[in-house]
């Protein structure tokens, strides 16, 4: 006698095999986390692509006109995508990186490069970390946020392939003008937040957003996020990216021929809601890395950890990397992040992941002194 599971397996064989008629997958869909199954029945719809080029340091880093006569800023139409953060977003939204949203690392580098004056290794770091997540490898792109429903009824994979606002990654809870994932829209602008985002900035920085603010609401978010998200995870990757965000708008969002290093509230709601640059905007007077996350840090400092039953139940995980561990913030990304996603790499799957890993670990500063790893070995 036939299993009663047989008719299904006989549909699932029959999805698979006509994939290419009811189910298109996006070439910029993340491939992370899917089974061998998805994999087999997704990878042949795909054209591969090597990994391009790691672009290098500008060779002009001082400060210049951004929103120039060919970065005019266009509003996003239907089919744009624009995501968690605000920097690329505006990038996107002015034409340093393609309009719809979806780019290749490299693009993405350069964009950060001129239209910020990101420096180039922590562009290189924050790029990779987030395409080996978000990205999807064999094509080599990325899209900049939002979620895309898989159409038909025989779709392999999960419901809906998210781009940099994949939780837990790039994209994390408390964020400053974002909700937390667990309340269903994580990527989406959120007035309530930036609302609360111009009240600190007046109550503790005179009307500006400097460090000292930053500090205060990356503070005041935690404590929210505890009080009100059961699921709560503020371990690595996102104990360092939430400092990171935290920075970013007196560094990259200040015009850099200003010396008072700090965001006015007219330019924030400029970036954050429009996704504009302000008009004559200047690019930082020179590169910048990860300068300021300890000074924000500093004056309440906190363990990595998560909320482990319920709300206000927030435990520090010994395991999770913090500031004082910075290379197991590379060896966990690596060995469980990466590892986890992908288990069992094939073909020409396996050796961009092999490369692009290369070009993560390049990203890293030398004075961080650790130890590249190959945990799908060399090519």
């Amino acid at each position: 006698m036939l299993s009663k599971s047989f008719p299904t397996l006989l549909t699932l064989v029959f999805a698979l095999s006509h994939i290419s008629t009811v189910f298109t997958f996006p070439v910029y869909g993340s491939l992370a986390g899917l089974s061998e199954r998805e994999l087999d029945a997704i990878l042949p719809t795909l054209t591969s692509t090597k990994p391009g080029t790691t672009p290098g340091p500008l060779k002009y880093n001082g400060t210049k006109l951004i929103y120039d006569k060919d970065h005019l800023w266009n509003p996003i139409k239907p089919g744009d995508i624009r995501g968690p953060c605000p920097g690329l977003n505006t990038l996107a939204s002015h034409g340093y990186l393609p309009r719809n949203g979806i780019a290749t690392p490299a693009q993405i580098i350069n964009a950060v490069q001129e239209g910020f004056n990101m420096e180039n290794r922590a562009a290189r770091f924050v790029t990779y970390a987030a395409f080996l997540v978000d990205g999807n490898l064999v094509t080599d792109l990325l899209s900049i946020g939002g979620k895309t429903k898989l159409t038909g009824p025989d779709s392999p994979g999960p419901a809906s392939i998210a781009g940099l606002n994949t939780h837990a990654v790039f994209e994390g809870d408390a964020s400053m003008t974002r909700a937390d994932d667990f309340f269903g829209d994580n990527h989406s602008f959120n007035q309530t937040l930036f609302d609360q985002f111009v009240d600190f900035s007046k109550r503790f920085g005179g009307g500006l957003y400097n460090f000292t603010v930053a500090a205060e609401l990356r503070h005041q978010r935690i404590k929210e996020s505890i009080a009100t998200n059961p699921k709560f995870d503020f371990t690595s990757p996102r104990f360092f990216t939430a400092y990171a965000e935290s920075t970013f708008p007196v560094h990259f969002f200040v015009d850099g021929r200003n010396p008072v290093r700090a965001l006015s509230m007219e330019n924030a709601t400029l970036f954050f809601r429009d996704m504009r640059f302000p008009f004559d905007f200047h690019r930082a007077a020179e590169p910048i890395g990860p300068d300021g996350i300890r000074e924000v840090f500093a004056p309440y400092p906190i363990k990595a950890g998560k909320n482990i039953n319920g709300i206000n139940t927030y435990t520090p995980d010994p395991t999770s990397a913090d500031f004082d561990t910075f290379c197991m913030l590379y060896t966990n990304f690596v060995t469980k992040t990466v590892g986890g996603l992908y288990p069992n790499p094939m073909g020409i799957l396996r050796t961009n992941l092999i490369i692009n890993l290369k070009t993560l670990y390049g990203g890293l500063s030398p004075t961080a002194n650790c130890t590249e790893l190959f945990p799908y070995g060399k090519l």
